[in-house]
């Protein structure tokens, strides 16, 4: 597809280029550089994972074993080597790693995401202390809330509007292109906001230097809707991927996208599009070796839909609280469970340390 560009979008993309941050260009203080992850995408990266499920499965010999380590006594374990800092929905919050980074509010501990399995394999895995920058909201699309700014404005905008100016006749086409691109500068500005003010993020960085490690993406659901969104999703990833590292002066940066998971085996339909378009960026010559696509079908929790089937969607034998022991949300999150949102986290840290070794 042809996209036009626009020259205040054109403008902020290249104001964004030359925005590069400054990184050390060794440790300093005797201490090894801080290794930054960047975390983004909308409302499963955000973290639907139950923990009032996962407490019930700790009570699970069967699920037990996968997240004893979380846990000691009555308390969720915080790490002293992994740190968080969330901006989404309900503000922005930061802290040692623990449960909880969820969707839920600050003090909130009843959401996690893909971070804290993310966050727990590469902690364990690296010598370095590991800061990860969460950014993700609920209901966002690629194809025009993380628009990036090489990419313009697709070719459907004004069919787009018209449809939406059925229901608001005020609205103008120069309104709705301010909504292109929004959350990716809402992205990168909180990326640069905490680079700058490491210390406050991680109370024991003394100027040792930091590496921008990597970068994982874990969208797609809200591209379904657009008139060329699906097709168009392979090219607005590759998009993304090179003005992220433009911006971030990390021409190789390593990125691990999580392709939409939903059904399991049997995805269909636009959902199964958008995987492929997912999965294909991956197998770009332009990426080889430092670009990798998860398909996060492989761990839909099946037996929380065999669970949700029955105690939840089917009314006859509906039993809320035998449903809360497997899951706790509706299938388009992942049926939040504990099980998908910690092993699909896991998944990612694996997939990252590969990249990052390679």
């Amino acid at each position: 597809m042809r996209h036009s560009i626009d020259t205040t979008l054109l403008t902020f993309g290249l104001i964004l280029l030359l925005w590069v941050p400054v990184q050390p260009a060794q440790a300093q203080n005797g201490k090894a550089k801080l290794k930054i992850f960047i975390l983004a995408g909308q409302s499963n990266m955000e973290g639907k994972g139950s923990v009032e499920t996962m407490d019930f499965q700790l009570q699970d010999p069967a699920k037990k074993s996968r997240f004893a380590h979380l846990k000691q006594g009555d308390n969720w374990v915080q790490r002293d080597d992994v740190w968080i800092d969330y901006l989404g929905n309900n503000g922005q919050r930061h802290g040692k790693l623990t449960v909880g980074y969820g969707v839920s509010k600050e003090g909130d501990q009843r959401l996690f995401g893909p971070e804290l399995g993310f966050g727990w394999t590469v902690g364990d895995a690296l010598e370095e202390e590991v800061l990860i920058i969460k950014t993700a909201w609920g209901g966002k699309s690629l194809d025009r809330d993380f628009r990036p700014p090489s990419r313009g404005f697709p070719d459907s905008l004004n069919e787009v509007v018209e449809q939406r100016q059925k229901r608001d006749p005020e609205l103008t086409v120069e309104k709705y292109k301010e909504g292109y691109g929004h959350f990716y500068r809402q992205m990168m500005g909180e990326v640069h906001k905490v680079l700058a003010d490491l210390k406050t993020y991680v109370p024991d960085y003394h100027d040792q230097g930091y590496e921008i490690a990597g970068f994982v993406w874990f969208q797609g659901w809200n591209d379904q809707y657009a008139p060329t969104s699906v097709e168009d999703y392979e090219e607005n990833m590759a998009g993304f991927i090179n003005d992220v590292r433009k911006t971030l002066g990390t021409p190789e940066l390593p990125f691990v996208i999580g392709a939409m998971g939903h059904n399991g085996d049997e995805q269909k339909g636009k959902i199964r599009q958008i995987a492929d378009g997912q999965a294909a960026v991956a197998e770009r010559p332009e990426f080889k070796g430092n670009v990798v696509t998860l398909r996060t079908s492989k761990y839909w929790d099946m037996e929380a839909q065999a669970a949700f089937d029955k105690y939840w969607a089917n009314k006859e034998t509906r039993d809320v609280e035998k449903w809360k022991t497997f899951g706790n949300d509706r299938p388009y999150h992942y049926l939040g469970s504990p099980v998908f949102f910690y092993n699909t986290g896991v998944a990612f840290g694996d997939a990252m340390l590969k990249l990052m070794n390679d």
